[in-house]
Parts: C-alpha cells; structure tokens; sequence
C-alpha cells in the first residue's frame, strides 16, 4: 500500500501542474493587502470593483482576486473597517492578469455610524455551516482570567462547545470526544491544546492571527477526525519595526517579541521577520501567598509554552515560513491525582506561492510535531501514553469569477505507544505505526441565490489496508439581504482511538492508540469488515440579520457513529489463557460501539459602539451502545452528555479614550455522568499464585461499580468579570492593567469525588486576580 503513495503524487502534481495555463479566463485582477502599521496581512477586507457585482474578499493571508472580468476601466475600492478607504482606477485586458499589493492606514477619524462588516458580507458569500472564525479582538472582548486573555476562555462560548470545567483541559465538540476533534496550529497538528487547569490554552493570543472552528459538517479539505476541526494560523511578525508585550500576574508570566529582519519598504518589495512568545504558570507557588484559602499546599498547575517562527515574504505575497513549539504540562501529588504530566514539541515549514501565470494560490505544509503524557496515582491505575509523527500536504485553489475549485492531498505517518492496566488489573501494552494518504476535491459554485460546495474526499489507510471514500456537502441559499437557510453533510472516518477508562468521573489524561488489531470479529450481531471509525454529518441552520447590529444563528445537527472503537472495560482473559467458550467480549483487548450525537445550538449577538452582548444557548444529546459479555445491547451515555449549557458574555469600553474596559461571562451547564459506587470488597491479588494463604493475605480494596454513567454531578454554574485600564504611553505603547475575578459568587462546583475516601474535590472557588501587561 504504502510504495503506491509516490505514483499517485506524481500524478496528482503532474494533473495539478498542466491545469496552470488551461484554465481560460477573461480579465484577473489579484493582490495582497496589508496593514501599513506592522505589514501583517488585512484578513477578511472587501476589494470590490465599484458599480458592479465583481468583488472578493481577502484571506487569512490578506489575498485577494477578482478574476473572470470584462475587458474595461474599473476603479477597484478597498475597505477595512477602522482603516482610509484606498481607491485606485484599473484597467482590466482579456487574458492578462494585474498583480496589486495595498497598504491601509488607520483611519484618524473614530467612525460611530454602523458600517457593514466584511463578516457580514462573507456570510452572504461563504456556506459558513458550523464554523466560527476567532481573532485576538474576539478573544479579548470576554474576561481574561487571571489577567491573561486566552483562546480556552473564548472557546468556551463557543456554540456547541463543552468544557470539563475549570479543571480537567478538556473539551468536547457536539458529541465528539477529545480524540476526535482535529487541532491544527499552522497546519501541524497538536495532539493536546489544553492546559490541565481549564483556564488556559498552548496559544499565546497575542500572535495569532485568526482560528477557524468547525462544530461539524467540515468540507472535504480536512479529514482523519470524527467530530470536529480547529485550525489556528500565527502571524507572520511585524514587518516595520520591533514590537511585543511583557506581562505578569498572579497566576503566570508572558513575554511576546516581534519584528523584521529585513524590513518591509514597501509593498512591491520582499521582506523578512519572526515571532517569538513564551508563557508559563506560577501558580503552585503564587497561590501558596495569594490563594492558600483553596489548598495550604498550592495550586500545582504548572506549564509552559514556547512558539517561535520565521517568515520570509516575496515581492509577489509569496513566502514560506519556518516554526516550532515546546509546550509542558505538570500537575504534582493533587489530592487523589497524585502525579500527571505532558509534553509536546513539534516543528515544520508552510508556505505560499502565486504563479505569475493562472488565477491559482498554492499552499502546502511539512511539519512533525510529538505528544507524551503519564499518570500516576494511589486510586488510578498508571497510565502512559506517546504519539509522534509528520504530516505534509500540498493545495491548490483555482479561482473562476465568483466560483472556486479547491483539491490536495495531505499524508501522514505516526507511532503510538501506549501502556495501561485496566480496572480489572488486565495489561494493555500497545506499539503501533501508522500511514494515511488523503486526497480531495471541492468546488465552490454560486448560482443565483444559491451557494452550492460539493466535495470528495479519498482517504487511504495504509496500516488497515483500507480506502475510505467520503462525500461532503455545503449549500447557502440567501433568501433575502438579511435572511440566509444554510445547509451541510458530510461522511467522516478516523483511525486514532482513545485510550481513556470509563470509569473515571474526570479524566485528565488522554492517551492515543491507532490502527488496533485485537478487535471482535463481530458487533450487534453482524460481521465486521472494517476497522475504521465512522460518523455521518448532517447540520441545518438559518442565519438572521436582525439589524445592522444584531444577528441571530440557529442550527441543528444530527451525528451518527456507526462504529466506535473503545477500551473493552469487560476483558478478563488473555487470549492465550481463554477458556473454552470464552467470547470476544471477555477477551480481545478492544471493543465496537455505536451512537449518536444530536441537538441545537442558537446564538445572538448584539455589537454597536462601545457594547458587546453574546447569548448562546446549546440543547445536546449524546448516546453510546455497546455488546455486554452475553451478547447484549446496552445503552448509555458517556461522561461528557450536558443536557442544557448556557453562556452569557458582555463587555463595554468606556471613557474619553476608550481606556476603560468591563467584562462579565456567566455559565450554566448542567450536571456531566458519572459512575456511582455500589460498595467496596477486600480484593486478594494472590501474589504467591495457588501457594497464597488468603486467609492470612492482605487485600486490597476493591470496588463495585454501579451501572455505567448513570450518576449525575450538580448543576454547575459561574460567573467571572474582569476591569481592564488601558494607560496610553505614546502612538504604539501602552500599559494595561486587569483586575479579574473567577467564580464571583463563590460556587461549589463538583470536580470529583474520591471513591475511597467519600472526599468531595471541588472545582476553583472565589478567585481574584491581577495583571499588568506593556506593549511597544
């Protein structure tokens, strides 16, 4: 399987390559615009050719192209919210293409009027089904905790999303588990983006640029997930001069530089720059002086995080970029969790490049990138976990008038290792390596009121001897300006599995198994002929336009797992050892499940002036079924079903200069499963085999579990606000300090419960904070 791979990227490039000069076109106007203050790219700003229907919009990259276009003088208008409009005349031949780059100044008057958005354009431009695009401002406008503005804290709000809490760093996308949400981090994949304590992610805001997060029903450009995609772009570094932040507070330190190597002069000329950021947690000891209320012994959340990267920009927008990260996670003798910890590095190169010849943009991306994690503890069973590997992909995009044709292909490989005693004292010890090719295609076409994006997926899993094809579907239909219906669907596969025991009520670690092999050859009574993981997509949504200020997004999603790969929680025997008669159930070291994950999100957003009110309001629920030791069908739901989540955000800038800022975020969820405890039983070991005397032998304790997730936990609920205070030092300076405080109202809520001790552990409590950060 895995020789065949080169002759078919050959022949994708060859196919790719000779589709350069065949497409035929009229008139092509494209460029990059950029902000003349740091020459990062302008993402999402309107170029439009005024008096016509010919526009565009530009990408995370600041890209734009206008192509397919009559023969003639135009004047082509650019704008950006905040910024001086640019106007230039142009004049458009049959089968050339005008290559422009733009700078776009600050605009020096504050506009209080309402101008549409690009967002809102791109709503009527774009399918947009499930996908919720993040910047730094976004992230900004909710409290920062502990003084720090972090992506962890937005992603909360966002539709569709549950978090374990305050602790745990998990989350949880409309019913797909961590292992199967896809995080990227300039197109390299991180295996875990959440830090132990839940308030904080491995991404330093202030150098990304913009996150793209799909609930569901993603197109065919990504794959390898069941549930859902983050895919998070850094800048490139501030091509006009150095710049950065330095802060600290009571829970942790960052530091941000940035700035040119060979300076941008102007935006025909090619330059070079970097970005480096550095985090860390001091909490196990700041808390000891400042929360020694919670635990006399400290907080012991301990991490850091290191991302640095290079890029060198052409004159013609293209460039190739250089990065890598270091991020660290530690969490020592916590009550029952005695020691867990986990590191991740990784490194690669993207890039960019614009053939002088076709209205095409090719990008592609090598990158590898390595997660390891253990756990040991008195009441857990002692866990470790590795997985390390590369992915390298290469994409094309065509644009065609106001239609686009987009295909690639992406390959991976990765080991696994993964070593785990389940609750019966059963050793799990697995090795595995993995490859996977993935090819797609899709095609944007507008048609009338109508956005159709049909797509095609080819995944190929060399390990599995297994080719999965998966079709996906994207359509708008603007039923008016203001009123949009929107649809998506898709079939999704996935070969990484999950190495967690069902019968933690929380679970900080999260190891990684792929391409297992000890399966049951059978699953509710049918034969099994794959080994894959599967989940179907479908999501139906309407988008509306209340007012200029005001808009409201419904959608419902339905998710069906038709086959699910699980630690088998009933494994008593190994298979050498089975006696006669003993079923898979009871002895392979995996089983199959099957379910499903279905509800309804509906966010309002209210963004006029100096006020920003977000209401979301999630209905979900998410089921599991597997085959008992007698062939049975059981149902249940797993431990990360919330029923009803609401968040409220709101946030207001106040004063002369705007130096004041407010924010307050409010949170209801309702009570995550959990497996109750039946009783406790001395259980003997039998260190000395038939020798043991057991009636002089200590035993252990051992416990009898409840059925599964049948439990509840409260209700949990919070509020934090925050008050930040901007001192403005000169033009590009300033001072920002931030009072916050998390769980104002001092709520106790269940983080677990210690089955031996009958211990209550209870999520963070009332929690002040204080930050100061300098920007320059």
């Amino acid at each position: 399987m895995r020789k065949s791979y080169l002759p078919v990227i050959v022949l994708f490039f060859l196919l790719a390559f000779s589709g350069t000069g065949l497409i035929a076109q009229d008139g092509v106007i494209r460029g990059f615009i950029y902000e003349e203050e740091s020459g990062e790219p302008a993402m999402f700003c309107n170029a439009v050719l005024e008096g016509t229907s010919y526009g565009s919009s530009t990408d995370v990259n600041g890209y734009f192209i206008i192509s397919k276009i009559d023969p003639g003088v135009y004047t082509l208008v650019i704008t950006y919210l905040g910024y001086d409009t640019i106007t230039e005349r142009v004049k458009i031949d049959a089968d050339k293409i005008i290559s422009k780059n733009y700078s776009l100044k600050k605009s020096s008057v504050k506009l209080e009027t309402i101008t549409v958005s690009a967002e809102r354009a791109e709503a009527r431009t774009e399918t947009k089904t499930s996908v919720v695009k993040i910047t730094p401002k976004d992230i900004k406008q909710i409290p920062s905790i502990g003084g720090q503005a972090d992506f962890a804290q937005y992603l909360q709000v966002v539709p569709g999303v549950v978090f374990t809490g305050d602790q745990g760093g998990q989350f949880y996308i409309r019913g797909g588990s961590p292992i199967q949400n896809k995080v990227m981090l300039d197109g390299m994949t991180v295996y875990n983006p959440f830090h132990s304590i839940g308030l904080f992610s491995v991404f330093e805001t202030d150098i990304i640029r913009s996150a793209d997060v799909y609930t569901g029903g993603f197109n065919a450009e990504y794959g390898g997930r069941l549930s859902s995609v983050m895919d998070i772009t850094t800048k490139d570094g501030n091509k006009k001069r150095y710049s950065g932040v330095v802060g600290a507070s009571t829970f942790g330190a960052r530091a941000v530089l940035e700035g040119p190597i060979v300076k941008q002069k102007a935006t025909d000329r090619g330059s070079s720059s970097f970005v480096l950021s550095f985090k860390n947690s001091y909490l196990a000891e700041s808390s000891k002086i400042f929360y020694d209320y919670i635990d006399e012994d400290g907080l012991p959340f301990n991490f850091s995080d290191f991302y640095g990267k290079v890029s060198l920009n052409a004159a013609n927008g293209s460039k190739v970029s250089f990065f890598g990260f270091n991020f660290n996670d530690n969490v020592v003798n916590y009550k029952a969790i005695s020691d867990f910890g986990w590191k991740s590095s990784g490194g690669g190169a993207n890039f960019v490049i614009i053939p002088g010849r076709a209205p095409v943009l090719i990008d592609g991306i090598i990158a590898y990138s390595q997660y390891k994690s253990n756990i040991e503890s008195s009441t857990l069973s002692e866990r470790s976990s590795f997985i390390g590997g590369f992915n390298a992909g290469f994409n094309f995009t065509y644009f065609l008038g106001k239609d686009e044709l987009k295909f690639g292909f992406e390959l991976e490989g990765y080991r696994t290792e993964y070593n785990f005693n389940n609750f019966l004292g059963a050793e799990i010890d697995q090795i595995e390596n993995t490859t996977q090719l993935g090819m797609f295609a899709k095609y944007k076409s507008v048609i009338g009121k109508f956005i159709i994006e049909p797509g095609l997926r080819l995944q190929v899993y060399a390990s599995l001897s297994e080719i999965s094809p998966e079709p996906r579907l994207a359509v708008k239909y603007n039923a008016t300006d203001y009123l949009r219906f929107k649809l998506a669907a898709g079939m999704y596969t996935q070969n990484l599995i999950a190495a967690s025991s069902d019968r933690d009520v929380v679970n900080l670690f999260y190891g990684f198994l792929s391409g297992p092999e000890n399966l049951p050859d059978s699953f509710d009574g049918k034969d099994v002929n794959s080994k894959l993981q599967k989940s179907n997509h479908v999501v139906f949504g309407t988008e509306f336009d209340i007012s200029n200020s005001i808009t409201m997004n419904i959608e419902g999603y339905y998710k069906y797992f038709p086959q699910l790969t699980n630690i088998n929680r009933f494994k008593i025997y190994s298979e050498e050892n089975a006696p006669v008669g003993a079923s898979d159930v009871e002895t392979k070291d995996f089983i199959f499940e099957k379910g499903d994950a279905y509800g309804v999100d509906v966010v309002f957003k209210y963004d006029y002036r100096k006020a920003y009110l977000w209401l979301v309001y999630s209905l979900g629920y998410v089921t599991r079924q597997y085959e008992d030791p007698d062939g049975n069908m059981v149902k249940y739901t797993p431990h990360f079903d919330r029923r009803h989540n609401v968040n409220v955000v709101f946030s207001y800038i106040t004063g002369k200069k705007r130096e004041w800022e407010f924010g307050a975020r409010w949170n209801l969820g309702t009570g995550f499963p959990f497996t109750q405890i039946q009783g406790f039983y001395e259980y003997l070991t039998f260190p000395g085999g038939i020798n043991t005397d057991y009636v002089t032998e200590n035993g252990q304790v051992g416990i009898i579990y409840g059925d599964l997730f049948k439990g509840r936990l409260p209700i949990y609920h919070r509020l934090d606000i925050d008050i930040k205070r901007n001192i403005y030092l000169s033009a590009n300076s300033k001072i920002v300090l931030d009072l916050s405080v998390t769980n104002v109202y001092d709520r106790e809520n269940v983080f677990y419960v210690d089955v031996v001790t009958n211990e209550t552990v209870y999520q963070l409590p009332f929690m002040p904070s204080f930050g100061l950060s300098l920007y320059f």
